[in-house]
């Protein structure tokens, strides 16, 4: 009986109102891992038109983040801009990106976000002879930057809903934005 008292009291004690934090659920989760997947957008020529050329395909990321206060932190990720077919052959990129992010909630479950970084971009170049693009390989380092905003299903498990630019070096013509869109799902910890 004196055991039964005890764990009551002590469980009454963490469930009073003095002993909650007034934060939001997803203010006490500080760090997370994420996964989206949508579509990249290239914002390259055409060259010639002699060939047919397509900007949209498929693209994902991986990403990880941590907060280091209510409203601001660092992003670490990974995004495949998919490929293109164009000028006769094929355009792809991905890159590694690090950014600085912030956080403005609208709600205990609500969030809009951004994010202003460097993304190293790596893009691959492929084209047929007369299409009027530049074949080649080229890397380097430039900037990025996102917007979005995020549903909090619980403390841990969150939706996002991303638009994202990044400019990548193109041996053809320098740096390039590509964009990419997508949906997502997020785990905190």
């Amino acid at each position: 009986a004196t055991s039964l008292t005890l764990v009551a009291g002590a469980q009454a004690q963490s469930s009073s109102p003095a002993a909650k934090s007034s934060d939001t659920a997803y203010d006490q989760v500080s760090s997370y891992i994420g996964l989206n997947a949508g579509q990249s957008d290239f914002k390259l020529s055409n060259g010639t038109g002699l060939f047919g050329s397509d900007n949209h395909t498929d693209a994902f990321s991986i990403y990880a983040g941590t907060y280091i206060n209510r409203n601001f932190g660092f992003e670490f990720g990974y995004i495949d801009f998919g490929k293109v077919n164009r000028g006769g052959g094929s355009t792809k990129a991905d890159g590694v990106s690090l950014s600085l992010i912030g956080k403005l909630p609208l709600g205990s479950s609500f969030n809009l976000l951004g994010k202003l970084g460097t993304t190293y971009g790596r893009t691959e170049v492929t084209s047929a002879a007369g299409s009027g693009i530049t074949a080649g390989n080229d890397n380097g380092f430039s900037w990025s930057y996102g917007v979005g905003a995020e549903y909090s299903f619980t403390p841990q498990f969150s939706v996002v809903l991303q638009y994202d630019e990044h400019y990548l070096p193109f041996v053809e013509t320098g740096r390039e934005r590509v964009r990419a869109a997508g949906l997502g799902l997020r785990f905190g910890f």
